[in-house]
């Protein structure tokens, strides 16, 4: 059988087949290379090309410094080499149909990840009549610090032109545009919640998924200055788009590094300003987050929601959990806007034999992830909610329902999330991870790409109906009604 073969603006593309009969085309560039003198500009259009382009192989990814240890073990992190980085990938049931589209932004805290990591291969989705789209997108020092006569928020700008591109292209390859809903997780998701507000993205999706990210985790233009001449301190040169340009890319990378963890330290709040927070000097920039939540779209209809656990993810495989005094822990209550006397009774009555490290690890996963998507839910016009309870193996068990670990199930590849290395079993952890919660997690959001409705009522303040997957049977998804609402009471008025 001939390989598949699509058609782009720019030219015709061959691809491969996969299992179920899925064409895959790999590494197509939605947008010209992003270097020399198109370095920290807009994306531009793709040149054209004769004959047909091979697209078998994934294409270069943007430059990044890929996870430090412990986390390289747990989080697959997929490098390629080349200038060629705007590309994405795209799966599919046929050339020649109309399926719904799914256009994957995928995480990494704005300075790693890629469209080609393992567990968001898009075969599942294709499998079951979906067109799934992964794209790359510039990270860290290219796509979001603030430099002076260049635009900001060139990452965001990469993934308006992969989502246009979807508009123009993804007929050809039996999609509809006219059925795309974006999504994502962690800073993917955090992405498409300033999609949201952006008026150039308008009608370039129809619904939107958000895992793990919403609203708040933008950077105000005077703290991004700011941020910018430390950076350029950093490396000895001047705070200008051509000093950064004229550096190595590749001697970016660790400089992102040491930069991020002197934001994480928070030493000092004039300048690092709400990054001290987020720990996200990387990250798009807004003149204030509750601008962006006003100028959200509400017509879009949204499936958002969190883990269970998420922040262990960050505390337990450094050692971090077992380090934090009580002391700390209300230091950390207090300086995420909470009362310690008011709010660590309540969380630990929901944890008997929490240590202070589990209870702030709670905390901060409210802070970060599970109350910015139930404010997102109550201002939206329509929005599922679900949460993600089932507990990874990983780290002797103890890393839990934690930040991540629900990708592999959505898209339905657990065995390629097994994949990691010195953990066995990456992320998930060892031994088999239950293929039932696929099934169900997987049908879920295949149906609320195809037709806005995963399956469960909607969220109102009224209800806060809450679909928990994975406990306590990992086959059977639990409807509630405002869980852990003491909890989410605290953070009213907490912004």
């Amino acid at each position: 059988m001939a390989a598949p073969e699509g058609v782009t603006r720019q030219g015709r593309v061959r691809g491969t087949r996969g299992p179920h009969g899925v064409e895959v085309f790999r590494g197509i560039p939605y947008a010209a290379p992003p270097f020399g003198p198109r370095r920290f500009t807009a994306p531009q259009p793709a040149p054209a090309w004769d004959g047909v382009r091979d697209a078998t192989a994934f294409g270069p990814t943007a430059p990044k410094d890929g996870y430090a240890p412990p986390f390289d073990a747990l989080l697959p992190e997929p490098s390629f080499a080349g200038e060629d980085c705007l590309n994405l990938n795209v799966w599919t049931p046929a050339v020649d149909g109309r399926a719904p589209v799914m256009v994957w932004l995928h995480g990494g805290a704005f300075v790693n990840g890629s469209g080609a990591v393992p567990s968001h291969d898009g075969t599942a989705f294709a499998r079951d009549g979906v067109v799934c789209v992964t794209a790359n997108y510039r990270l860290g020092t290219d796509g979001y610090l603030a430099l002076d006569g260049v635009p900001d928020n060139r990452g965001v700008l990469d993934q308006i032109a992969a989502l246009r591109w979807v508009r123009d292209n993804i007929a050809a390859f039996g999609g509809d545009p006219d059925r795309v809903t974006v999504a994502g997780e962690s800073a993917g998701a955090m992405s498409i919640a300033f999609l949201l507000a952006v008026p150039a993205a308008r009608g370039l999706f129809h619904r939107a998924i958000l895992q793990s990210g919403a609203h708040g985790m933008t950077v105000r233009p005077a703290t991004a200055r700011r941020i910018t001449a430390r950076f350029a301190a950093m490396l000895d040169i001047e705070p200008t788009a051509a000093a950064f340009a004229a550096l190595p890319v590749a001697a970016l990378g660790p400089a992102q590094t040491l930069l991020r963890a002197e934001a994480a330290a928070g030493a000092d709040p004039a300048l690092w300003g709400e990054t001290a927070l987020t720990m996200l000097p990387f990250a798009p920039v807004a003149d204030d987050p509750a601008a962006v939540r006003a100028a959200t779209d509400p017509g879009v209809p949204l499936l958002v929601g969190s883990t269970t656990e998420e922040y262990r993810l960050f505390t337990v495989p450094t050692g971090v959990v077992d380090r934090v005094s009580a002391a700390r822990l209300r230091q950390t209550a207090a300086r995420y806007g909470l009362d310690p006397d008011a709010a660590l009774p309540v969380y630990a009555a929901g944890r008997p034999g929490a240590s202070p490290g589990d209870l702030m690890s709670a905390i901060l996963t409210d802070w970060f992830f599970r109350i910015p998507a139930l404010r997102l839910a109550e201002e939206a016009h329509r929005a599922h909610v679900y949460e993600f309870g089932w507990r990874s193996r990983a780290c002797d068990g103890r890393l839990g329902a934690c930040h991540g670990s629900d990708v592999p199930f959505v898209f339905d590849t657990l065995a390629a999330a097994a994949g990691g290395t010195g953990t066995g079993g990456g992320l998930l952890g060892p031994g088999p991870a239950p293929q039932a919660l696929a099934d169900a997690m997987h049908a879920a959001w295949v149906a609320f790409v195809t037709g806005g409705d995963p399956g469960w009522p909607a969220y109102t303040p009224e209800r806060r109906a809450t679909v928990h997957f994975g406990v306590p049977d990992p086959a059977v998804p639990r409807l509630l009604d405002d869980p852990r609402a003491a909890e989410r009471a605290l953070w009213d008025g907490v912004r």
